[in-house]
């Protein structure tokens, strides 16, 4: 579902009329059931770009059948006429967008999932709360902190490493809040014990661990993507989509003896991948990485330049595509627990439907791209010297 304006999306309500004056609006049309007056636009976009300086409405109180993040994050690419509409006016907006790109199955499926969320919340009881709301001075290292204040690609250089093409490592998390998290997993982690609660891990290919947007820090990890990821991947992701980064899935990961012990080889379900490791002592669980690739060849050969292995150390981050394929190695002692964000954006997983050209970011593309490049050189340089002999 794009959420930028990319594609055009048409709305008019069924049964209203929807006098156009040529800009996209039209008189304002009444609707029956509630009163709410609400602007009829017979075919509107979506903003190309957010109005970065507005502050949405929180949707929290209300029974939606969508997320309220994700109203949130949308109303920022609201046309510039509804921004200051009432709150009633962008919901009745956005919802009519939403519905004709979310079938009722999945409508289905997320009501199912707010209700599964909202069970947890309503009885787990946190360990630390102040992990919950985002404490940047005591969240992040200084260096990673001035980086993100001065928001430069110059800035975010003098801390970053980047051993490999397109896979970027810096220090990141304080080592309190790496305690503090794992604690307040290992504090989740016992509760579901005591009650029996059956969770959700984070995907189907790890057994261990631990959603953390499913207990209360969605609203915590949606800072961290929007503030401080965010910028940095508007710089070095930008072709998949990096400076319209609006979804996350935040989680932890368990590696050990009687955890899991390693994962295959995979691409991620993101945009922008971010990976720092949290604890505890183990030995072994390296990163290796494998290239980027879309769809079409992400089975294919790895090219030697793009072998590459990282050994994880606790409060180091690293970022890379979601489409750039990797796997952990098998840990062989102790116990590795990672925390990852994927970062989404609907924006780009809009144009991607749509875009038959990736040689942008996918290597595959990028080699059979120049090499056709390269036949058509050489193809019309042996017809330039075919006529040139025919002349003599």
């Amino acid at each position: 579902m794009s959420q930028d304006g990319a594609t055009a999306m048409d709305w008019k309500k069924d049964g209203q009329s929807t006098n156009s004056t040529g800009n996209g609006m039209g008189n304002c049309v009444r609707n029956g059931s509630n009163g709410v007056v609400y602007p009829p636009y017979a075919s509107h976009r979506l903003r190309l770009n957010p109005s970065v300086d507005h502050k949405p409405d929180n949707y929290d109180d209300l029974q939606l059948d969508f997320s309220p993040l994700l109203f949130s994050s949308l109303e920022r690419y609201l046309p510039p006429a509804l921004l200051n509409s009432s709150r009633d006016q962008k919901v009745h907006f956005m919802r009519e967008i939403l519905l004709r790109y979310f079938p009722e199955g999945e409508r289905t499926r997320v009501q199912k999932h707010r209700e599964y969320r909202q069970k947890i919340i309503s009885n787990y009881q946190p360990l630390h709360r102040e992990l919950y709301t985002m404490h940047a001075q005591n969240f992040f290292v200084p260096s990673f902190l001035k980086a993100i204040s001065e928001n430069s690609e110059e800035s975010f250089r003098n801390i970053m490493s980047e051993p490999s093409p397109g896979v970027f490592t810096f220090e990141m998390l304080q080592p309190r809040f790496c305690e503090m998290l794992l604690a307040e997993v290992e504090n989740f982690e016992r509760w579901v014990r005591e009650t029996k609660f059956r969770i959700m891990r984070p995907n189907t290919m790890n057994r261990f661990g631990a959603v953390l947007d499913d207990f209360g820090l969605d609203a915590m990890l949606e800072k961290l993507m929007e503030d401080f990821i965010r910028p940095i991947s508007r710089v070095f992701f930008t072709e998949v989509g990096g400076s319209t980064l609006d979804s996350h899935h935040g989680f932890v990961v368990e590696y050990g003896m009687d955890r899991d012990v390693d994962l295959g080889f995979h691409v991620d379900d993101s945009e922008v991948t971010l990976n720092v490791c949290l604890g505890k002592q183990f030995s072994g669980g390296e990163l290796f990485f494998r290239g980027v690739r879309c769809e079409k060849h992400v089975n294919v050969e790895t090219q030697p330049e793009e072998i590459f292995d990282y050994a994880h150390t606790v409060g180091r981050a690293v970022l890379h595509r979601g489409r750039h394929r990797h796997g952990a190695r098998a840990t062989t002692s102790g116990q590795r627990i990672n925390l990852l964000l994927w970062c989404r954006s609907s924006v780009f997983r809009e144009i991607r439907k749509h875009q038959k050209d990736t040689s942008s970011w996918c290597a595959e593309c990028q080699r059979n791209k120049k090499e056709r490049q390269r036949q058509a050189v050489a193809a019309t340089k042996l017809e330039l010297l075919k006529r040139g002999s025919s002349a003599i």
